[in-house]
This record gives C-alpha cells, sequence and structure tokens, in this order.
C-alpha cells in the first residue's frame, strides 16, 4: 500500500455474517461482539499486511484475532479480565495439535462423565460429602442489583459441584494448549449452568437464554433450566475444537499461499495509560467504545471473572467506561473519560493513518465527546456508515421498540498530519434535516437508527451538534406526523398517506 492517506474510505453497510465463524460464535458468550466479516473488511481495507492494528476495548478479540490472521499484527486491550481470557483463548487455539484435544475431551469423559451424572441424579443430603473434596471459589457479595446477594446463590448445588469436579479435571491436563482449550470450554459452560439461565431454546431471542445477556443484570429465573452437566460441556468443548479445526485451515491456506506472519498482543490496561506505551506506533484501529449505561461489563463478568481467579481491583473498577454500575460512574465522568480515550487513540495512531469508531446512542453529547476529540486530534471524518439492517435485538428493544436504537454508526477517520482549526457553528434545523432525509428515501421503509444517524453526521458537518437536542419521545412524535409509523415486528419505519403534521421546537426541549 503505498500512501495511506489515498484509500477510498468504505461507504457502504456490509451485512452481517454474525454465525459463520467458528472461532468467534459457540466458543464462548461475550455481552457484544462486532461481525468477524465487518471487522475483517475494514482491517483489510484500511491497513497492509505487517501492519500494527489495534482494538483499545477489545472486548471477546474479534478485531485482533481477525488481524493476526489476516497478517497483521493484532493488538487486544481491555481492563474486564474475561474479555482477555476470551480473546487470549481463541488466539492459543492457533497452537498445539488438533488430535490432541480431542483425545482430551475422549480423557475427560471417562473421568467424569460417570460422576457427573450420578451427582445430578442425587438428593441434598447425598450431595454433602462432594463438598468435602471440592475446591469452590470465595462466596463473594453480588452487584446490589442482582436477586440474590451472594456468589453461591447463582448455582444450585449440583451445578456448584458439578462445575467444580469438572475444573479440577481440567486442570489436572498435561499440556497446557489443550488444558487452556477445555477451561475456555469449561468457562462458556459456565454461563448456562447457574439459576439465570431460562431456555435453551430460541437463543436469537434469549441472547443465550441467561438474563445476563438480555437484561444485563443477575436475575434468577423463575423456573432456571437444569442442563446436564456433562452433555453441556461436552457441546462447548466441541465447539472449541471445531474453531481451532477451523482456525488451522486458515492458517494453512494462509502458508499456502505465501505464508502466515500473524502475530497476537494483548493488554489489560486503561486506554489512556496503553497510548503511553503504543504511541505512534498503530497503523489501524477499530474499536467499539463502551455506550454508557447501556451494559455494566465487570459486574455482569463476576460470574466468570470470580471462579477464574481473575476478579478486577477496585481500582480497575473505577478505571470502567460506563455510567452507573455498581460503583454509581456518573455521565459527566463517562463523557470526560470517552473524550479523553478517543484523544488517546490518536495519539497512537502514525499520521495519515485510519481509526474506525462504532458507536450508538441517543445522547448527543456522546457523539459530540467522540467527533471533537477525533477532530482536536487531527482526525478528518471520512465515512459514517449506518451498520442497521440485521442487529441483534436486545429485551431493552423488544419492550421499548422505537425508543431504542439497536444498530450502529461507523466512524471513520483519516489522522490529518495537521491539526484542523473548528469551524465557525452554521445554522441547523433539525425539522427540515429530518424531512429532506425522509423525502430522499427510495423504499417506503426506513430504519430509526439510519435517520438519527444522518442527522448526527449533518449536524456535525455544521458544527450544530448542541442544536440536536431532540428526545426519544420528540423523534417519535415527529416521524409519526411526518406520515411514517413504527413497525414493531421488524423494527422499522414505514411511510403511510400523509396527514396533517405537527412539528416541534426541539431548541426548546429538554431530554
Amino acid at each position: 500500500m503505498n500512501s495511506y492517506s489515498s484509500i477510498i474510505p468504505i461507504e457502504v453497510r456490509i451485512p452481517a455474517e454474525r454465525q459463520s465463524a467458528k472461532r468467534h460464535y459457540g466458543v464462548h458468550p461475550y455481552f457484544t461482539r462486532r461481525p468477524h466479516n465487518l471487522v475483517r473488511r475494514y482491517i483489510l481495507h484500511y491497513s497492509s499486511e505487517n501492519d500494527h492494528v489495534l482494538d483499545p476495548f477489545g472486548g471477546s478479540g474479534v478485531t485482533a484475532i481477525e488481524a493476526s490472521l489476516e497478517n497483521r499484527v493484532g493488538i487486544h486491550n481491555d481492563i474486564n479480565p474475561l474479555a482477555n481470557f476470551i480473546t487470549r483463548g481463541i488466539y492459543d487455539l492457533s497452537k498445539g495439535n488438533l488430535n490432541d484435544y480431542k483425545s482430551s475431551l475422549l480423557i475427560l469423559k471417562e473421568s467424569c462423565q460417570k460422576k457427573l451424572e450420578k451427582i445430578n441424579f442425587s438428593d441434598s443430603e447425598s450431595l454433602k460429602p462432594f463438598f468435602k473434596n471440592i475446591e469452590l471459589p470465595p462466596n463473594i457479595k453480588l452487584p446490589s442489583n442482582s436477586d440474590v446477594s451472594n456468589y453461591y446463590d447463582l448455582f444450585s448445588p449440583i451445578q456448584l459441584i458439578s462445575l467444580a469436579m469438572l475444573k479440577r479435571e481440567i486442570d489436572n491436563l498435561a499440556n497446557i494448549y489443550v488444558r487452556n482449550g477445555m477451561l475456555l470450554a469449561w468457562s462458556a459452560t459456565l454461563g448456562k449452568l447457574n439459576r439465570t439461565f431460562l431456555s435453551a431454546d430460541g437463543r436469537a431471542q434469549s441472547r443465550g437464554g441467561s438474563s445476563i445477556f438480555s437484561i444485563y443484570r443477575y436475575k434468577i429465573a423463575k423456573n432456571p433450566i437444569e442442563l446436564p452437566p456433562w452433555e453441556t460441556f461436552s457441546e462447548r468443548a466441541q465447539n472449541v475444537i471445531a474453531a481451532k479445526e477451523e482456525i488451522d485451515q486458515v492458517i494453512e491456506f494462509k502458508k499456502s499461499t505465501g505464508g502466515w506472519t500473524g502475530r497476537f498482543e494483548d493488554y489489560s490496561l486503561d486506554v489512556e495509560e496503553l497510548s503511553e506505551k503504543l504511541n505512534g506506533k498503530i497503523d489501524y484501529i477499530f474499536t467499539d467504545p463502551p455506550y454508557g449505561g447501556h451494559i455494566s461489563y465487570l459486574d455482569l463478568s463476576t460470574l466468570w471473572n470470580v471462579w477464574l481467579k481473575l476478579n478486577p481491583t477496585y481500582e480497575i473498577r473505577e478505571k470502567e467506561l460506563i455510567v452507573g454500575g455498581e460503583l454509581k460512574l456518573t455521565e459527566d465522568n463517562y463523557i470526560n473519560r470517552l473524550r479523553e480515550s478517543i484523544k488517546a487513540c490518536f495519539r497512537m495512531l502514525k499520521p495519515n493513518r485510519w481509526i474506525s469508531v462504532v458507536f450508538q446512542h441517543w445522547n448527543i453529547k456522546y457523539f459530540e465527546a467522540i467527533l471533537e476529540a477525533a477532530r482536536d486530534e487531527g482526525g478528518v471524518l471520512k465515512a459514517a456508515i449506518s451498520q442497521v439492517g440485521d442487529p441483534i435485538w436486545s429485551m431493552h428493544k423488544k419492550k421499548n421498540k422505537e425508543s431504542v436504537l439497536a444498530g450502529e454508526l461507523v466512524l471513520t477517520f483519516l489522522k490529518a498530519e495537521h491539526k484542523s482549526e473548528s469551524r465557525k457553528q452554521g445554522s441547523f434545523d433539525v425539522i427540515q434535516t429530518l424531512d429532506t432525509i425522509l423525502s430522499r428515501s427510495k423504499t417506503n421503509k426506513i430504519y430509526g437508527e439510519s435517520i438519527f444517524n444522518y442527522l448526527v453526521v449533518e449536524a456535525w458537518k455544521k458544527d450544530s451538534l448542541d442544536k440536536l437536542n431532540i428526545s426519544k419521545q420528540d423523534f417519535i412524535e415527529t416521524m409519526n406526523a411526518l406520515g411514517w409509523n413504527y413497525h414493531p415486528e421488524n423494527h422499522y419505519w414505514i411511510k403511510i398517506q400523509a396527514s396533517e403534521k405537527t412539528l416541534f421546537d426541539f431548541e426548546n426541549i429538554s431530554e
């Protein structure tokens, strides 16, 4: 690639292929995960082989893993120990022999299956002796919004004993890569063998069958599903083996067509601390910062972090980029931290390189923090693409329908060599812009996320984001007044016959 600055930006939506990569889907659950094909497309477009590609809010590691498989240096960072455990676990599937993984599962079956089946049909009294011979994690206090107070309350006695016995046998495996792979499968099993699990069916609707992934808190199911321990683990172990087989095939194909030179690095630092280590060393960033108070990652990861002996310190919790959570972090703190984190990203980026930020929220101040921080560090917004049309719908979206934004906006910037001065503020008419967007629609249906994202970008172009003071209810009522109704099943707006339009003065309405 001769000149990074001459790259023509991606300006089309990339349909998600969410289930097509075994290395990301089915191995281990996580709260958010970008479609691997979208991330891979952006990596290939904005970087070259051997480039350093970073995700400073790495989550389950899609960016770093895909970058490594595409002969880049994939760099993962997250302050959540669970995110780092998953990412490192998936990457390490590139190591070791596939047959060793398969044989280890047979060894575990021989040592565990009959014992676990016996436990699964035991009564409370006969379970007591088992507790004397197993190691359990500490019975810590859970986040205050949980249905129960202590960690053990998340499990039935059968689940506690079964999980402990499985982990003991896995820890005894001699091969380190096989052991880590089976531990990854065990950790994934942990997400199903607990009392928040209520459904093994309709996973797209139930987000994995647990309240942890649907309403984002520890809610005990009224009728918890007690899955059979060995079968549940075995299924997850088979998924891990399938993921390894897929990764091996990708690497072998690379080797046969020129060689695989991919590398992987991982960090567990606050983004501002990371920028001190990687200042000016990064060729491309693809990242997905937390969206305010939507998900308290560290609180919700307690289920895994405690048993894996990875529970974060209070100091780490203080640095989490969210609103609320157990520490009641404020919105002002979030906005300031978001702004400084984006600035830190640009400091890590080389001049004339690209950064893509995935984001979505009703709060204009959040977008303003991202866009102003980018501009202050020399970022020039080159593309803003709404990735809507095939989002995963959360319980919040299902319940609140048109008031929840479910898609994402991908903002892509080029870091210029010289910082530009801020422009003078222009005029911005929210209603007129909204009417223009709708009149340009070539179909009679449109996603609310696309409309809102267009408003944000147009307001930014005119340095008038502060005038985009539109509440959720204002947006809904004005869409209705402009002749559009919301379709609750398909989550888009449908054009109806022209009706009398009652418009609102958004400049004088607060959220």
